[in-house]
């Protein structure tokens, strides 16, 4: 007979939040010990003068520092593996992850590679790469985020494209999680409004899909505490991150996206990101970002406009947010008053509708805020088209360590009718 767990892990990092926050960044390495830190920097921030400010902050408390700035962003194996190889010869004790979610998930493959040096794919979750374990605790490290998007700065993972597969997958371990995330509102003041608008979305997408993965205890317990996974399911502690960084994307985004200078708006999704973060990191994510890791893996031509690339891409936060409307009008059944209450926080009025009327409510909300915040007009407008569906679907199905959280049972013809719902959104 089936025992199905009973058990609520919370693992985050430690966190100091505010305006002024970074300039705390010394003091916090001297508390950890560390004399020798490798600062892994997105290159655009020079521009601006913060890594000049950082590394003022580091080198003024007396610690020595090497510099990274070769960040690419969202990352690959060929660039992680550029970023690792950047460590031979070198000893520091700590490392310091500045930028947004490519920064922060570098600085922890080269922590993690650098620490227990293995092929890259050893780490690398099965199916698609060996998935070992992280053989222990990796060096210390402090995040501090220049976007609010990814909440990489409280997760345990990391997440890369595999360019030859043309897939999106991930490395999942409590151990690469970063020890501490320093989160300073005035760091994201100088992103531009595509950048925000992405990373906002999946802000609500990894907040919406932990509010709504399959719970806890409807999990087989594990066998013994280091099999548990990393994301349990969802659960009271993560809906109470979940719900409220839900709250503020709808009060917020728009905001921000419209007036980058509006700091009480930059505040409140600096804190979503991070709640976001503490949220799935916990609980975990399913279909969207099942699918999300094909959408951009397998992208062909389309550069996003607003974003200082040159490349095809498609940014993370607008690949999830893409069928996002598709897969929560799929979920809705599985708990029709989780749906109905994000579509409230979205702004939707359920009042004096059934449970299942007010869960359809959802789809509508997220296609309102998609097209307000500028986000393309679904996988059309990303270069896709109807003969793409079959390996968009295909890509997503390998995602099985998202797709078992799924609320609702979910096969690949069920994605291939997500991704026909999703070619255009309005």
């Amino acid at each position: 007979m089936t025992q199905f767990e009973t058990i609520i892990p919370l693992h985050t990092a430690r966190l100091k939040f505010g305006e002024g926050a970074t300039e705390e960044l010394g003091y916090e390495l001297k508390n950890m010990g560390a004399r020798r830190v490798m600062l892994v920097v997105d290159p655009e921030l020079w521009q601006f003068g913060l890594v000049d400010q950082v590394k003022a902050i580091v080198e003024d408390a007396g610690i020595a520092l090497h510099v990274f700035d070769q960040v690419h962003i969202e990352p690959t194996d060929v660039s992680f593996r550029q970023a690792i190889a950047a460590m031979d010869g070198l000893d520091v004790d700590a490392f310091v992850g500045l930028g947004g979610g490519s920064a922060l998930d570098t600085a922890k493959a080269m922590n993690l590679y650098s620490t227990y040096p293995a092929d890259l794919y050893d780490y690398i979750n099965a199916p698609i790469g060996k998935g070992k374990p992280v053989p222990g605790p990796v060096k210390p490290l402090v995040a501090l985020p220049t976007t609010a998007g990814t909440g990489s700065e409280t997760t345990a993972v990391i997440v890369l494209d595999l360019l030859k597969l043309h897939l999106k997958t991930g490395i999942s371990s409590n151990h690469v999680r970063p020890t501490m995330a320093i989160v300073d509102p005035l760091n994201t003041l100088t992103v531009p409004p595509a950048v925000t608008a992405s990373c906002g979305l999946d802000v609500f997408t990894h907040a919406a899909e932990s509010f709504t993965i399959k719970p806890f205890n409807m999990r087989p317990r594990a066998a013994n505490p280091a099999q548990r996974p990393a994301y349990v399911g969802a659960n009271p502690i993560s809906d109470l991150w979940s719900e409220k960084a839900v709250e503020w994307v709808g009060q917020y985004l728009r905001r921000a996206c419209y007036n980058g200078d509006d700091v009480e708006a930059r505040t409140f999704m600096a804190m979503g990101s991070t709640f976001a973060g503490v949220g799935y990191g916990n609980a975990g994510v399913h279909i969207p970002h099942a699918l999300g890791y094909p959408i951009a893996g397998l992208v062909k031509g389309w550069v996003p406009p607003g974003y200082h690339v040159t490349e095809a891409m498609v940014p993370h936060g607008i690949s999830t947010a893409l069928t996002a409307p598709a897969c929560f009008r799929f979920t809705a059944p599985s708990n029709p008053a989780k749906h109905a209450r994000l579509a409230e926080l979205l702004g939707a009025s359920v009042e004096g509708l059934s449970p299942m009327d007010a869960a359809l409510e959802l789809p509508g909300a997220i296609l309102r805020l998609l097209r307000d915040v500028g986000c393309p007009n679904g996988l059309s407008a990303v270069g896709y088209d109807e003969a793409d569906i079959p390996r968009l679907a295909e890509g997503g199905w390998k995602q099985q360590r998202l797709l078992v959280g799924s609320p609702r049972p979910v096969g690949e013809e069920d994605l291939r009718r997500i991704l026909e719902e999703s070619m255009v959104l309005w």
